[in-house]
């Protein structure tokens, strides 16, 4: 006789499987507003420090990638992105 698995069918983990399907649109969406940011910046012809890059691909915060972006239509340099945003309010240096 074939055992039955029926863990997979139990609500627990189908509930464990949607958190997981929205956490990977999640970070789904916050890798293609940072990728964004960053064409952006390349767009315009903006040098990207590996500093900077390491910072805006570690962003989980959508609202702050979307100030970002639009703030990469402006910048006259990268770390223009940051002023204000910091944890104190300065530009990375």
């Amino acid at each position: 006789m074939a055992p039955v698995n029926y863990f997979f069918k139990n609500p627990v983990a189908e509930k464990v499987r949607d958190e997981g399907r929205e956490e990977g649109r999640e970070e789904g969406r916050e890798e293609e507003r940072a990728a964004m940011v960053l064409r952006i910046l390349e767009w315009r012809g903006i040098a990207v420090s590996e500093a900077v890059r390491e910072r805006v691909t570690g962003c989980a915060d959508l609202e702050l990638l979307e100030t970002w972006a639009q703030r990469a239509v402006h910048a006259s340099t990268a770390e223009d992105l940051f002023v204000g945003s910091g944890p104190v309010g300065e530009a990375l240096t």
